[in-house]
């Protein structure tokens, strides 16, 4: 049986928890997967992607064009697991999955797939940029890189994803996944800044 938006959040946030809690305030300005984001910038991304789709599942209007500094809190991390917690309640609504949401009016279930991919690729990123481990569930992965993959053509002419990134025949499934948004699975930081913990 197919699990529901909610349930797959539920799985990917707790996935992606420790990763948040794991950074440490010395690595905020390290270089991640993201070019264009360093660490701090990219967690306030993320911060954004969740506190938004908490708004789109109730049928909100939401606005992507302001990053508010959400890392400038002292307890971040903390606030990152209630924020996870609210989108995972968001998602759990009875009906929520019914209809369309969204300037772009598309069905509710693909637009709860975009931040279960968010939260999944970016938990990577984050792992990957400050020396932590993550890899999602297994049925996680099976609902996002299908339903990514199905995303990719539109997300990189609205410049969302990369090009898609060579990968050997024997690259696992996450692996993939990540090339279908323009990473290198590959990537480390040339300079990994000190792990000092905040």
């Amino acid at each position: 049986m197919t699990q529901t938006i909610g349930e797959l959040l539920e799985t990917a946030a707790d996935r992606a928890l420790p990763v948040v809690r794991g950074i440490g305030d010395g690595q905020l300005g390290g270089s991640t997967p993201c070019a264009e984001y360093d660490v701090r910038a990219l967690l306030n991304h993320l911060f954004l992607v969740v506190v938004n789709f908490q708004a789109l599942a109730a049928r909100e209007d939401v606005d992507f064009t302001q990053e508010p500094d959400f890392v400038a809190d002292g307890d971040w991390r903390g606030r990152f697991g209630d924020e996870t917690a609210r989108l995972v309640e968001a998602w759990s609504v009875p009906g929520v999955e019914e209809g369309t949401t969204g300037r772009m009016g598309l069905p509710a279930r693909t637009v709860g797939l975009m931040v279960l991919g968010d939260l999944t690729v970016h938990a990577w990123d984050l792992a990957r940029a400050t020396g932590g481990d993550f890899a999602p569930e297994p049925s996680v992965l099976d609902e996002v890189g299908p339903g990514l993959a199905a995303m990719a053509p539109q997300a990189r002419e609205m410049k969302v994803f990369g090009e898609p990134f060579p990968v050997p025949e024997g690259a696992t499934a996450f692996e993939r996944l990540l090339a279908v948004t323009g990473r290198d699975p590959g990537w480390r930081p040339t300079g990994v800044p000190g792990a000092a913990v905040g």
